[in-house]
């Protein structure tokens, strides 16, 4: 049986209108952390022109093969065993990054070593986009945000909602300059930068 997450079937039309725009011109794309692998076959059909390689942990291998071998779309890859924690990522250089509804899940060491990785495999000039809840000068942006960090909080402490002035200073040395910030259905946002050629 194939996973199923409501969440992707409920955001992939939103995100999938940025992507059509911020990924136009890209070739190769690299899905960090690609779930359940449903976000990685919708854009993958609407987005023929990419390359779509899909990364998880081992353990979730074979449920995005499920998604995959349904679909049947050769521009979309087989999951690649990645680790944001690891030094070395099997994977790059890439023209695009998407990572959507992780950051605010893992701890902020891992977060740190996310940015570094995207640093090292992100060809110049290529582009990020980060989709999820964010915070801005520390403050939530909606009051489901605020219950979802807490509910984030309780099931992990190193959990929780993150500050997007936080965030885009990882971005930033790693030589990204934010091009994007989309709101985004459901107190959410698509946060896209750019890195210089």
């Amino acid at each position: 049986m194939k996973p199923y997450a409501e969440s992707c079937e409920q955001n992939r039309e939103p995100i999938l209108g940025v992507l059509r725009d911020a990924f136009a011109d890209r070739r190769d794309v690299l899905e960090i952390a690609s779930g359940t692998g449903q976000h990685a076959v919708h854009f993958g059909a609407a987005l023929p022109h990419l390359t779509w390689r899909t990364s998880e942990l081992p353990a979730n291998h074979a449920g995005i093969q499920a998604w995959l071998d349904e679909a049947g779309l050769a521009n979309v890859l087989p999951p690649i065993a990645l680790d944001v924690d690891a030094a070395d990522w099997p994977v790059g250089p890439v023209d695009a990054i998407f990572n959507a509804n992780t950051v605010h899940i893992i701890g902020w060491p891992s977060v740190e070593r996310l940015f570094a990785g995207i640093g090292r495999v992100l060809a110049p000039g290529g582009i990020v986009c980060l989709y999820g809840p964010f915070n801005y000068q520390g403050a939530f942006t909606s009051e489901s945000n605020a219950r979802f960090d807490a509910w984030l909080k309780a099931r992990d402490p190193v959990s929780g909602v993150r500050d997007f002035e936080a965030i885009d200073r990882l971005a930033q040395a790693q030589g990204l300059r934010l091009w994007q910030d989309v709101a985004m259905p459901a107190n959410n946002r698509s946060l896209i930068w750019r890195r210089d050629a």
